[in-house]
């Protein structure tokens, strides 16, 4: 966000945690850089970007993908307990460990796609491992010896029949090949699709904001799908025809990705991103003696490496321009003692740096302090999803005389409020708000996850509300049963809310990773978000477990009791509003102080140039 002077924190509400502006120091930039240079690329430039005519293909391989992947386990704890004859902790403790699984190996799947192999073969080789699990776990339905006989009661009503080690394997490695499959996939689909725009136009980032709300809104539309029809087929019809149209749809959705690869605009791997942040550090810490002035030279000068550039000599990744924060890690880019041969080259990178590899790490290490607010975040998010189908188990979930609602199907409200609120918010909401913030973006990333952490802490005060209504109805002499005389649609508001928490919260941190993550990281920047949920998994039990230990003494309620009319639920959802209301703060706090990245695209023809 460039603005000449920083707007007050308390100035709006729209503006209350408005980052600072993007600076440069007048002094040091004469330091760095040309005046003469452009800042962007004319418009008859050769590297064109293929844009929305890629989107079919993306897009739809994105949905199909999805739907196929999480077709397969919308289900899958009832499976576990029904089919293999699990206890339901054993089997939601396989869940959990497979779902933390898959978002901790985004991080290895994006290290490889920006490292060796590029964002195109990491997809293609993670659709096939996923294809192979998906096969794998169809068997276990198709073939009869690959999974436990029907359950056998002994004379204490216990089934004896269980899997062997065998049949467990052969379960467990199909969830194996599917958790490195989706940890491949789901890093990779988004910066991908970000790459067939020119971020360095209006237009194209307006267009990257615009597939950001399409490629969320398609995911939403599919889990929905999810939750009906293909459970419905899995519960009513046969496992194994539930688990195979997933796997006829996964089957589809990789020939139409490939379809695609003349169209595709690629950008290749940069080789180890690691390595370049230890050689930043340690040259830093060499330095560490040098002074830094912002009006003068001191000791040389800021060594820049010569541009990325495609093979017609054009220029291709943009020049981040100086930032002013952990100015010590620019001391790495210093030239001193004839360190810089006479080809222009670094023969040590351990002592000198270029200043675009310093600029890299502080992108990154500014973002991690918004990134480690996201986990507190999805704790809200995943709680709330945990306990609702409890809730609306002991309400009125009557339609009229006939028909009475399923418990689980009240969280396809908060699907369906996504849906319909991406759209709007890109088409009326966006524009409108543009129009007032003078942004490209209508409101900068930052600004949307604050509204989204609003949410959060709004959806768990409802939350607890109505929980306390309910439990006073449920338990008063009027309710024989335990079912309060209260319509589950008073479920809904909370509902809702969690829908807006994601179209700004969720939708606005993978925005915010995808635009200030260097354009050689793209897929680690989009790994951040499932980092985030593995963590709000490993927090949220956390949280339970203190809650279960801590509350039940002296004769009061314990608060997740199992008969939630015996335990406090609400207690709980407002504990989880007070952690929301201290990491808001926190939030806030982060981004005030935050300064957007700034770029520039040079468009000269490259030359050896290395001291800036």
């Amino acid at each position: 966000m460039a603005r000449d002077k920083k707007s007050s924190c308390s100035s709006s509400f729209l503006f209350f945690f408005s980052p600072k502006p993007t600076s440069i120091n007048p002094s040091s930039y004469d330091n760095h850089s040309s005046s003469s240079e452009p800042l962007l690329l004319p418009q008859n430039h050769d590297q064109t970007r293929p844009e929305w005519k890629s989107m079919p293909y993306i897009l739809g391989t994105e949905s199909i993908s999805t739907m196929a992947t999480f077709g397969m386990t919308a289900n899958f704890m009832v499976y576990l307990v029904r089919e293999y004859h699990m206890e339901q902790v054993t089997a939601a403790n396989i869940i959990n460990i497979w779902i933390c699984s898959y978002c901790l190996l985004t991080i290895v799947g994006a290290s490889i796609a920006d490292i060796y192999l590029g964002k195109f073969l990491t997809i293609a080789f993670a659709s096939l491992a996923t294809l192979t699990g998906m096969v794998t776990i169809t068997l276990t339905a198709l073939v009869p010896q690959l999974r436990p006989p029907p359950c056998i009661l002994d004379d204490s009503l216990q089934c004896v029949s269980s899997a062997t080690i065998t049949q467990l394997g052969f379960l467990l490695a199909g969830l194996c090949w599917l958790g490195i499959g989706t940890g491949g996939i789901r890093p990779c689909s988004i910066p991908f699709g970000i790459d067939q725009f020119d971020s360095t136009t209006v237009e194209g980032r307006k267009s990257v904001g615009s597939y950001l709300n399409w490629y969320y809104t398609s995911s939403s539309l599919v889990l929905m799908i999810n939750q009906t029809l293909v459970v419905y087929i899995q519960d009513s019809v046969s496992w194994s025809l539930g688990f195979g149209i997933p796997t006829l749809l996964m089957l589809c959705a990789i020939p139409l990705f490939l379809a695609g690869s003349k169209i595709y605009c690629y950008v290749k791997p940069e080789g180890s991103t690691f390595s370049s942040f230890a050689h930043v550090l340690v040259a830093a810490y060499k330095k560490r003696c040098l002074k830094l002035h912002n009006d003068e030279r001191v000791c040389g000068v800021f060594f820049g490496a010569s541009p990325k550039v495609d093979g017609k000599g054009n220029v291709v990744q943009s020049k981040l321009l100086l930032s002013t924060e952990f100015r010590f890690l620019k001391k790495a880019a210093l030239v001193v003692d004839n360190e810089v041969g006479d080809d222009g080259s670094c023969p040590n990178p351990w002592r000198l740096c270029s200043i675009q590899q310093v600029e890299e790490v502080i992108c990154v290490v500014k973002t991690l302090p918004i990134w480690a607010s996201g986990a507190i975040f999805l704790i809200a998010y995943a709680q709330e999803g945990t306990f609702v189908v409890s809730q609306a188990l002991r309400m009125d979930r009557h339609i009229g005389l006939n028909f009475e609602m399923p418990a689980g199907s009240i969280k396809l409200m908060s699907m369906m409020t996504v849906i319909i609120s991406l759209p709007l918010y890109n088409r009326v909401l966006q524009p409108a708000v543009r129009k007032i913030t003078k942004h490209e973006d209508g409101l900068p990333a930052l600004q949307r996850i604050g509204i989204g952490y609003f949410f959060s802490i709004l959806c768990m005060m409802v939350a607890g509300l109505i929980e306390q209504r309910r439990r006073a109805l449920a338990t008063s002499q009027d309710s024989s049963n335990g079912i309060a005389a209260m319509s589950v649609f008073w479920l809904f508001p909370q509902q809702i809310m969690l829908g807006l928490l994601e179209v700004f919260g969720s939708v606005g941190h993978i925005e915010f990773y995808n635009k200030e993550f260097p354009e050689s990281m793209k897929s680690i920047g989009n790994s951040l978000p499932y980092l985030c949920l593995a963590g709000a998994t490993y927090l949220s039990s956390v949280v339970v477990s203190i809650v279960h230990s801590v509350t039940g003494k002296h004769g009061q309620p314990n608060w997740l009791d199992n008969d939630i009319n015996v335990g406090r639920l609400d207690n709980y959802y407002f504990l989880i509003a007070g952690l929301g209301v201290v990491n808001f703060l926190y939030f806030l706090c982060c981004a005030c102080g935050y300064t957007y990245k700034a770029s520039v695209k040079a468009v000269e023809s490259v030359e050896t140039n290395p001291i800036v």
